[in-house]
């Protein structure tokens, strides 16, 4: 018997009992559209999650003065100025892409007839590639904005709403800030919303950082920020920005420098483990598809027993009976892992089609890797069945009812 006789014996034997092939089917369709989903889940979460996270800033670096708040008036000197960030940026030149210093400070504006505080901060024309800003109305800072001390500011989406009914209808409005008057030029808000977890808050006020130090006593940046050209050299300019701030002030003063690294590669193992916990789960439903493929066959073979004594009878080897039964079990196994992984494509590609500006990525491994499960699920399984077939004796299985 050659191959392609035991494929069509195989598919003759299946089409007898349509309805029991096409449950053993299921459970290999189920277990391969679940292997490929789950992928896909976790892959999705995890590019959602570093998005999230590198919205905040791409490779950047932020620093601030680490001092006890009783101790905050003794150590002035020892706060991050503005002349540190002219150093940062003067001796890593080509190194980063951009540095930034943040000043902040409190001030009471009129809001729905009521006096309340809004945050008020001082940057300059760097701040919004550092952080990522996004400008939905307007424009933002320039060079010349904070170099002729122009008396222009931002504001959050919110409080631009609150103040004028819409972020476009705040445009060229006036605004008083420390009794004096300000020029709306533009509404920003960040990439991915950080719930004040930042120094932007809901309600913030944006003026070039050298109007705000007139209205401060104490200089302060805080944060520092420092945008990096590639990952890879995050952590050595992390070093080399603390370097810079501890040269630059008395001995024993610290500072914190850190970067979203760490975040970055936390959140990365966490999407791994999920995603090794997923496919655990799915190895799961693949392996009780594959005994319920056994199962199926071993019924089968003890259906077929007069069957198989009457091919033994007129010649067939146990070779060829042990071929026709796995073929039987490869193939229920690959039309269900088939199935499984179009079921399991299908469904992302169909979701992007209803929800906007949602990327889901399809791993090619998961496919391959579901489709190597389904042949080695019906080699493996179906082994058993077929060499039970091949070992009955020829004369007790014709005597067989």
């Amino acid at each position: 018997m050659s191959f392609l006789e035991a494929f069509r014996f195989s598919l003759q034997a299946l089409r007898a009992n349509p309805v029991r092939s096409f449950l053993t089917c299921l459970g290999m369709l189920i277990g391969n559209a679940s292997v490929i989903l789950v992928v896909t889940i976790s892959l999705t979460s995890r590019d959602y999650i570093l998005e999230q996270i590198q919205g905040i800033g791409s490779n950047m670096i932020f620093a601030y003065y680490e001092v006890a708040s009783q101790e905050a008036t003794r150590y002035q000197a020892d706060f991050i100025k503005q002349a540190d960030v002219e150093a940062v940026r003067q001796q890593l030149g080509s190194k980063i892409i951009a540095a930034t210093g943040v000043e902040s400070s409190q001030d009471r504006i009129l809001i729905d007839g009521k006096l309340q505080d809004v945050t008020v901060l001082g940057s300059d024309h760097y701040y919004q590639p550092v952080r990522n800003l996004l400008v939905p109305a307007g424009r933002f800072l320039d060079a010349s904005d904070v170099e002729l001390r122009s008396k222009v500011c931002l504001l959050t989406e919110k409080l631009a709403k609150r103040l004028y009914g819409s972020s476009q209808a705040s445009i060229g409005r006036i605004l008083k800030l420390f009794g004096l008057q300000f020029t709306v030029i533009g509404v920003f808000k960040e990439r991915v919303e950080s719930f004040g977890q930042t120094e932007v808050t809901s309600e913030t006020v944006l003026i070039p950082i050298t109007v705000l130090q007139y209205f401060t006593q104490i200089e302060r940046i805080d944060p520092m920020y420092v945008q990096v050209e590639s990952p890879s050299q995050v952590e050595r300019i992390t070093q080399t920005v603390r370097t810079i701030l501890e040269s630059r002030h008395r001995p024993g003063a610290r500072y914190r420098v850190e970067n979203l690294q760490s975040i970055l590669d936390a959140a990365k193992n966490i999407a791994l483990i999920l995603q090794l916990v997923l496919i655990l789960v799915s190895a799961i439903a693949l392996l009780i598809s594959g005994i319920g493929i056994m199962n199926i066959m071993l019924v089968t073979v003890t259906e077929r027993t007069r069957e198989i004594g009457v091919r033994m009878a007129v010649g067939a080897s146990r070779r060829e009976i042990l071929l026709q039964f796995l073929v039987e079990a490869i193939l229920i196994s690959l039309a269900g892992g088939l199935a499984g992984i179009v079921v399991g494509v299908s469904i992302p590609y169909s979701v992007q089609f209803f929800v906007d500006n949602l990327k889901i990525p399809i791993s090619t491994l998961a496919i391959i890797v579901a489709f190597g499960v389904s042949c080695f699920v019906g080699l493996a399984f179906g082994m058993l069945p077929a060499n039970r077939a091949s070992r009955l004796n020829p004369t007790e299985a014709l005597r067989y009812e």
